[in-house]
């Protein structure tokens, strides 16, 4: 049993203990920068204030791309490093970036716009050109509408095909790498809140950290040599934090996306009729996944959804190109907050690089700040970091993270007895599939244990083929500490039609058991999965109108919950 005794005494340990660098975030780009700095020999410790993951990491559009539209903005800089780290991702992180076909369909456009996408498309490919994936080329009206034939016929002239990537779970590959720079002797903890510096001699020297799933809310000093704000959207609040100086360095745009039934095959690239945004409908987990919206948000990021506003923008803008598309049917929305470097001028138009200040510009001299950047470059933003690191404290070792596989990558199959091992326990092909797809090699892990307990061979949920072996895992394993952590972030059951409403009361009662919780405890941890789930509906029919929903559906859960609880106790 894994109970919060175990979180307090790895807590307490750090007391007295001094690291190389504190990292503060625990995103995809903090998380990079802790497996980086591990790798590197250093003394690494990671906070963060939620779970890993959960911010803007969870809002992306889940595409692994140099971004077309930067080409107009002359922004080679930036598409050559996300191509060449495209690049990267398909080799260190196969199991969960994959290549995906791209068509940029073209209405009515003048001969000028397609001869100068034809060139981008080239250029696109040129600084592409280590790269693994095919080429563009060109189809005809005929032979778009043969591959995907719901496309508005209306107009259409031809189309552009292209290749990127998509991670189905950015999440996941932030987890990866905080798993793999634990394997290094890093230490990173979510649910804690930096809440402050340690000074000496009027120098930052540490952070003061509050454990959040501690009742108490006990605070702890850790010493470090180096401090890296990594803490994306809520970066300013952060660094004024450590400094007592207001920080007003990034700007913070929204963008939401919506899931319906599929509509496509391939990603297509489109142009919104209201605004011509770019935009993409994209086929992941077998839903159609459209957006993504640009638009400045001023509030707490973690508060950030969908509103009615956004929904219409999106559903109007999808449907001027798919004739067939049932704009009633949304399954649910997903909403995430960007963290620029800032600079005046409309949303979209701001860059995606990443800047690094160090010392005294970033408001302390042991203090190292990250801002901007995109999921993309996230591996070489962390090596752009854990260099200014290296540099501060004198320490040379070279940046390994494009060599070496994250964990999950480490081989190419399962191999057979593990194989056979999972036909024994009764697991289907279709299992083991899925558990490939999730974890990669390390599905070994839960194969294993799930042939250990015939009931943790059970499917959690009708929707996907997620067992029980899986809760017990991402707590032992890779610090699953809530619900919503596991629906969410250690596996993709939150994403499925019902949202994992199906698995909750289930996946909820294993964690229990795990995890040592009291029936409050429990039904709370239900309640806020329910709260969650109401968020990603406030589209429908207005924040007032959720809340109450909200509230009613809590009723009904405590009531639903309670006897499991007591069956578990």
């Amino acid at each position: 049993m894994f109970s919060s005794q175990v979180r307090i005494s790895k807590f307490a340990r750090l007391r007295g203990e001094e690291f190389d660098v504190v990292v503060i975030g625990g995103g995809i780009i903090g998380a990079g920068i802790a497996r980086d700095a591990a790798l590197r020999g250093l003394r690494v410790a990671l906070f963060e204030k939620r779970d890993f993951g959960s911010g803007t990491t969870a809002g992306s559009t889940r595409l692994i791309h140099g971004g077309l539209r930067y080409l107009e903005m002359l922004d080679f800089r930036l598409v050559r490093m996300d191509l060449r780290e495209r690049e990267t991702l398909l080799r260190i992180a196969p199991h969960l970036v994959r290549p995906l076909e791209f068509v940029m369909p073209f209405y009515r456009n003048t001969s000028f716009y397609r001869w100068k996408m034809r060139i981008g498309m080239t250029l696109y490919d040129l600084l592409s050109f280590d790269k693994s994936l095919p080429n563009h080329r060109s189809l005809s009206r005929d032979e778009l509408l043969e591959i995907e034939p719901a496309l508005r016929r209306e107009g259409l002239q031809g189309a552009m095909l292209y290749y990127d990537a998509q991670a189905n779970s950015p999440e996941r590959l932030c987890i990866e790498n905080i798993i793999d720079a634990a394997e290094y002797k890093a230490q990173s903890f979510n649910y804690a809140d930096v809440v402050g510096a340690v000074r000496e001699d009027g120098e930052i020297c540490g952070v003061r950290v509050r454990d959040l799933l501690c009742e108490s809310g006990e605070e702890f000093e850790v010493k470090a040599r180096v401090i890296v704000n990594a803490s994306g959207a809520w970066f300013d609040g952060v660094a004024g934090a450590l400094t007592h100086q207001p920080a007003n360095s990034i700007r913070t745009t929204k963008g939401i996306h919506l899931t319906c039934p599929p509509l496509t095959r391939r990603a297509i690239v489109l142009f919104s009729p209201l605004d011509n945004r770019l935009m993409f409908v994209i086929p992941w987990l077998g839903f159609g996944w459209l957006g993504t919206t640009d638009t400045d948000f001023t509030g707490d990021p973690a508060t950030a959804h969908a509103t009615q506003d956004d929904a219409a923008y999106t559903i109007k803008s999808v449907a001027h190109y798919f004739p067939a598309f049932d704009t009633d049917k949304i399954y649910y929305s997903n909403a995430g907050v960007r963290a620029l470097v800032k600079k005046n001028g409309s949303e979209s138009s701001v860059s995606r690089m990443h800047r690094i200040v160090n010392g005294k510009e970033s408001g302390a001299r042991n203090l190292i700040s990250v801002m901007g950047g995109k999921l993309t470059g996230y591996r070489q933003i962390a090596e752009d970091a854990t260099d200014a690191v290296c540099l501060k404290l004198n320490h040379s070792a070279a940046c390994q993270t494009a060599q070496l596989p994250l964990p999950g990558a480490r081989g190419k199959n399962l191999p057979t007895d593990v194989e056979r091992t999972a036909t024994n326990a009764g697991l289907t092909s279709e299992t083991v599939e899925h558990l490939f797809n999730l974890y990669g090699t390390c599905a070994t892990h839960v194969i294993n244990l799930a042939a250990s307990d015939v009931n943790l061979c059970e499917r959690l949920s009708p929707y996907t083929h997620d067992i029980a072996a899986q809760a017990l895992y991402a707590v032992r394993h890779e610090q699953c500490s809530r619900l919503i952590d596991f629906l969410l972030r250690r596996t993709l059951l939150g994403f499925s039609e019902d949202q994992g409403q199906s698995a909750a009361p289930h996946v909820a009662s294993l964690l229990a058991q795990e995890l040592d919780w009291s029936s409050e405890r429990t039904a709370i941890e239900m309640l806020e999965y329910q709260s969650h789930i109401a968020i990603t509906q406030a589209f429908r029919n207005g924040e007032a109108t959720t809340k109450q929903n909200a509230a009613n559906e809590q009723r009904a859960v405590i009531e639903r919950v309670s006897p499991l609880v007591a069956q578990v106790k």
